[in-house]
């Protein structure tokens, strides 16, 4: 048969290798066996991506194999169901390592199968052995240079944590208030150890970062920041919401409200809204009744006159 490149035709199973360059290493078992069962049922019914190389072989004759740059599962799945053959699109001869990994990672991060720690060390690779910059990564993938960014500061955490997140035992939110505490060793350890002993949703894990975090600045001057705790407290449990105040030493700074949700954002917009309309009211009420109290001064002031 004619190989016409582009064109899908049928190689043997076992001339196909795995992608060198590919940046996903833990496959779900479970799931390659629910797919070769369909495999047996209808088929392969997405060809394989691959590139055709030649070599010589030991006896002087010529050897052809088809290494594999997009379709792994695939690939598992036709071997546990003993297919022979399956269909592949030949690629132009692609001798560029760089490509091979970023088809690898496209095609993962398409089907949402790379493991975060497996996404960051893919794009630290095409930023060491390429030479890529984050934005290039951006565009290629077509995600933000803040989700590239995002994804490579996940392996500055602790070899602990990085194998939690890529067992699966944590998960990517987890890994956010953890790099929050990157600069404090200590903390972001104690908080590791609360998220795995104690399984603490994200929520609780933020809560427990950003208290970390303001509590470090406030030991610096507590009799200053005590009464912030106070007002944090009492906000808190008007609004049903994590409330923090962050200030410097010239009582400068901000308020910030923790939501998880949409229904915890409506929950403190209504709250904060019917505040709103009674301080309203009350400032009408006030108003009204200096008018009054105007009114009645003004007509004993008049009484005191006659015409």
């Amino acid at each position: 048969m004619e190989e016409i490149k582009g064109s899908v035709f049928w190689v043997d199973v076992e001339k196909i290798i795995p992608n060198p360059y590919q940046p996903r290493h833990i496959f779900d078992e479970i799931k390659i066996k629910t797919m070769s069962e369909s495999i047996k049922q209808y088929g392969v019914l997405q060809p394989l991506l691959v590139v055709k190389k030649t070599s010589q072989k030991d006896d002087g004759g010529m050897e052809t194999i088809y290494e594999l740059l997009a379709g792994e599962r695939r690939l598992r799945a036709s071997k546990l169901a003993n297919i022979k053959k399956v269909p592949v699109i030949l690629r132009e001869k692609e001798d560029k390592d760089q490509i091979k990994l970023e088809i690898g990672i496209i095609e993962n991060l398409q089907r949402e199968d790379l493991t975060p720690i497996d996404r960051a060390r893919a794009f630290k690779s095409l930023i060491d052995e390429f030479h890529l910059t984050h934005q290039n990564i951006s565009d290629k993938i077509g995600k933000s240079r803040e989700y590239v960014s995002n994804s490579i500061r996940l392996l500055s955490l602790e070899e602990s944590m990085i194998d939690a997140l890529q067992r699966g035992v944590i998960s990517e939110g987890h890994a956010r208030p953890l790099l929050m505490l990157s600069d404090k060793k200590e903390e972001q350890q104690f908080l590791f150890d609360e998220i795995m002993n104690r399984r603490l949703t994200v929520r609780d894990a933020e809560r427990i970062s950003r208290r970390i975090a303001v509590d470090k600045v406030r030991s610096k001057n507590k009799i200053l920041f005590s009464e912030y705790r106070i007002m944090e407290d009492d906000l808190s449990d008007k609004l049903g919401a994590q409330v923090y105040i962050e200030s410097n030493t010239k009582n400068e700074g901000k308020i910030l409200i923790n939501f998880s949700s949409k229904d915890d954002l409506d929950v403190i917009y209504s709250v904060l809204s019917d505040i709103k309309e009674t301080d309203k009211s009350n400032q009408l009420a006030e108003s009204k009744e200096n008018t009054f109290e105007k009114k009645n001064t003004d007509e004993d002031l008049y009484s005191n006159f006659s015409i």
